[in-house]
């Protein structure tokens, strides 16, 4: 029987309105999770129950739409999901864990605070605690910047894989949005070391002029950055100096409370 075709009697019990292959597809997505992030082929078809050549199908249907991502041999989830119901958060409850740390964090620098991941080219929000409007623009979770104007998208991108980083250099358009706009790839991987190297990342006015800002990653288990961190000030009031001496460790103390308490969360849901 063809993947496409249903079950007669399954059919019956479901309805007629019921679309076998849209179960299958979200069948797919279901088959990654916190304990298994990556998977071959060979394992989604297993997991799913579907054939190879059907798991394949979905697979690189779900990466042509953006919600799957390939190195050729191994599929993994984007956050693009989100727009399916936020399953791909949902699997790492990463708002939630983060959200109270947040609100701790604000408390502290008296600043806003957000977290984001990487989608495409672009950083998304995820969650954030807003204490002031700093930009002319509202943020909100959801809200989509451009990842190399962003000290969460330094961040992100200095995480990723070389591969991926150079998948990335040849999609993104690196607009000039302020005059301090990094705007060639040279000098993004310069400033992308760097970061990689520190831990950390600061952007001074890069994405609108008055908006300064550092940021720190939120690893996974095994070590990948999953999300980012940052603290947002107006330049006129917060300089460079102080969100390095006085922001900094309170952002990355923040960082190492939300992994360990991402890491209880994600253990507790791969032993269910």
């Amino acid at each position: 029987m063809d993947e496409e075709e249903q079950d007669p009697d399954i059919a019956a019990a479901r309805g007629a309105h019921h679309v076998q292959s849209l179960e299958r597809g979200l069948a797919v997505i279901r088959a990654f999770n916190a304990g298994s992030p990556q998977l071959t082929l060979s394992e989604v078809a297993r997991s799913t129950g579907l054939t190879r050549a059907a798991a394949r199908r979905f697979l690189l249907t779900l990466a042509d739409l953006g919600y799957v991502r390939t190195d050729g041999k191994h599929f993994s989830l984007t956050a693009r999901v989100l727009e399916l119901g936020y399953a791909y958060l949902s699997s790492l409850s990463l708002p939630e864990v983060a959200q109270p740390h947040l609100e701790r964090l604000s408390a502290e620098v008296h600043e806003s605070c957000s977290v984001s991941v990487l989608e495409g080219t672009d950083i998304v929000y995820v969650a954030r605690v807003a204490v002031s409007r700093i930009m002319a623009v509202t943020i909100n979770v959801g809200t989509r910047f451009p990842a190399h104007a962003t000290s969460m998208g330094h961040v992100l991108l200095a995480g990723l894989p070389e591969p991926e980083l150079a998948r990335y250099l040849e999609q993104a358009r690196l607009d000039r949005l302020t005059s301090h706009t990094l705007t060639s790839a040279p000098a993004l991987r310069a400033e992308l070391a760097r970061v990689r190297e520190q831990g950390w990342a600061l952007v001074d006015q890069e994405l609108e002029e008055g908006l300064r800002s550092v940021a720190a990653p939120v690893r996974d288990r095994g070590g990948q950055v999953v999300a980012a961190v940052n603290v947002s000030t107006h330049a006129g009031r917060t300089s460079p100096e102080t969100l390095r001496g006085d922001t900094l460790p309170a952002l990355l103390d923040t960082c190492k409370l939300i992994e360990a308490d991402l890491a209880v969360t994600m253990a507790a849901q791969a032993s269910r």
